[in-house]
């Protein structure tokens, strides 16, 4: 073989390389995104369980306008997207979930979303999320 196509074969292995290496990165970041979203969307069907159990009287389990007895809906702890935990429970007046997601983020640490349920003056509910 020549020199020519020895350099040819040479550079067609190197982009091919890099086409891989690109390849491997975007499908990471895409699963992180993924788990972000999923474990955003696990906090807003807690949040929603949550504000069920806020408005529903007493006299049919529910809190009567408080958070005050309020507990993990039962599967809800532990999902595929990650781990669900009560941080501020039994406050009449909100209730904070935490959602850990499977995946890492860019920096190597967990994906971490904190939701905060509060009444509010003009909505009944106000929910925040958040991504410390």
């Amino acid at each position: 073989m020549g020199q020519q196509q020895l350099l040819l074969i040479v550079l067609g292995v190197i982009v091919v390389g890099i086409a891989i290496v690109v390849g491997i990165n975007l499908f990471n970041s895409n699963a992180v995104e993924s788990n972000k979203n999923a474990v955003v969307a696990d906090l807003n069907n807690l949040a929603a369980k949550a504000m069920q159990y806020y408005k529903t009287p007493t006299a049919m389990g529910g809190g009567q306008s408080s958070f005050a007895g309020y507990a993990m809906p039962t599967g809800m702890g532990q999902t595929a997207n990650g781990a669900y935990t009560i941080s501020t429970a039994g406050t009449a007046t909100s209730i904070v979930f935490t959602g850990t997601g499977t995946e890492k983020g860019a920096n190597g640490s967990a994906i971490t979303f904190t939701c905060t349920i509060t009444p509010a003056n003009t909505n009944p509910i106000a929910i925040v999320c958040t991504n410390p």
